[in-house]
């Protein structure tokens, strides 16, 4: 398979004209193709090799639904607008894409629809901050443009130069992704979770690319896209604890269609309640002031973790039991008996077996079982050998033949 190496360079040219074409010339420069569009809200151009009435015109109301006047509007439609329109493109080798945080909201919509490897490049003045709603689950690169996108000077030369020369070479050099006969599956894991989920792997190594997800919210997510887009044989979703983070005001927070891939797709999952005796905090004095008196674990200096109780573990049980009926396909939920972390254990920090049992009880209380749909005790802590084992076979017993 030949792999495109057109850039769509895209951005406000009404206010980003000479940053857009500097960086469109340095890419041509280097020998590839780069087409300029025009994303422009308020005074589109007419120098740009996609202008921006093109570009509105892919949205599903046409060109009116995004010229209205209104900013906010105009560029949430505009948004939309562009992602249709690298959609539909079959060119596409990389996008580079510069704004503050409202081309960066346009540009980045249209990034995050397409393919894990796409070289994508957005350089933002927004970038030093939380960026979590413009990068999603996605390998999108984001550079700070330390000075406004204003103008060029000797700094912005600088920050575009690299950024051109940096998606250059990542389209140029990209790698076809690697052949590999074997399936691939997806794992989450948490520090507190690594042994469980390291003996998983290496059982299953030999007939599975295991991929794993570190589950800080993000990485849930990008676990769950791949699956929902097919990437994936199937699921052992161990460490469960973004649900934690969700419910309770932490840091690394799923999103509320956490398990939402098992309504779309029949891919064998086996899951477990992995670290769903922590709530993620960063340093001790970001701890909200309702939870300073709770039990705190100091993790290291930027991470504080919070013990769950048992009315927080009742809760987070009913919220993932009603995802979980949900499913259309084979689910095995496993009960670590013996422990949900390696810090809820006899004599560790979190050792709670009061809120535990509050837990698998909400949980097997709240899924309505079936023949492919079931919720099972295990008498071993979750990150010993014999639990590892346990969900290798549940695993290999419903993935058989598919």
């Amino acid at each position: 398979m030949t792999i495109a190496k057109t850039i769509y360079v895209a951005g406000s040219i009404d206010t980003k004209g000479d940053e857009l074409r500097y960086v469109a010339d340095l890419i041509r420069a280097q020998g590839l193709p780069a087409i300029l569009v025009d994303l422009s809200t308020a005074r589109p151009s007419d120098d740009a090799d996609v202008d921006a009435k093109t570009v509105a015109g892919f949205h599903p109301g046409g060109a009116d639904a995004v010229f209205t006047g209104d900013r906010g509007s105009a560029v949430s439609a505009m948004g939309l607008a562009f992602e249709r329109f690298i959609l539909s493109r079959a060119d596409v080798g990389g996008v580079i894409g510069l704004g503050g945080s409202g081309g960066t909201a346009m540009v980045t919509q249209a990034m995050r629809v397409l393919p894990v490897g796409t070289p994508r490049v957005m350089v933002s003045t927004v970038a030093a901050g939380n960026i979590s709603a413009y990068v999603g689950p996605n390998d999108i690169a984001m550079v700070n443009s330390i000075t406004d996108i204003a103008g060029l000077n000797r700094i912005s030369r600088t920050v575009l130069s690299n950024a051109a020369n940096s998606i250059a070479g990542m389209v140029r050099n990209r790698r076809e992704a690697e052949q590999d006969d074997r399936p691939a599956l997806g794992l989450t894991m948490f520090g507190v979770t690594t042994p469980c989920v390291s003996q998983v792997v290496e059982q299953l190594r030999d007939r599975f690319e295991c991929l794993v997800f570190h589950a800080t919210g993000i990485g849930g997510q990008s676990m769950e896209k791949l699956a929902s887009s097919g990437y994936l044989a199937g699921v052992l979703d161990i460490t469960t604890t973004e649900v934690c983070d969700l419910l309770f005001e932490g840091i690394l927070p799923a999103t509320e269609d956490r398990f939402g891939f098992l309504a779309q797709s029949a891919l064998p999952y086996v899951g477990s309640c992995g670290a769903l005796d922590m709530v993620n905090f960063a340093g001790i004095d970001t701890v909200p002031q309702k939870y300073r008196h709770r039990n705190l674990y100091v993790h290291n200096p930027q991470i504080t973790l919070m013990r769950t109780t048992v009315e927080e573990n009742v809760a987070m049980g009913k919220w993932i039991g009603e995802r979980l009926n949900r499913s259309v396909g084979p689910v095995r939920f496993l009960l670590p008996l013996g422990g949900v972390s390696l810090l809820d254990a006899p004599g560790q920090a979190f050792h709670d077996p009061e809120a535990d049992a509050a837990l698998f009880d909400a949980i097997e209380h709240t899924v309505r079982q079936t023949d492919e749909r079931i919720v099972l005790r295990v008498p071993h802590a979750l990150n010993s050998p014999e639990f590892s084992s346990e969900v290798v076979r549940h695993f290999n017993e419903i993935s058989r033949g598919r």
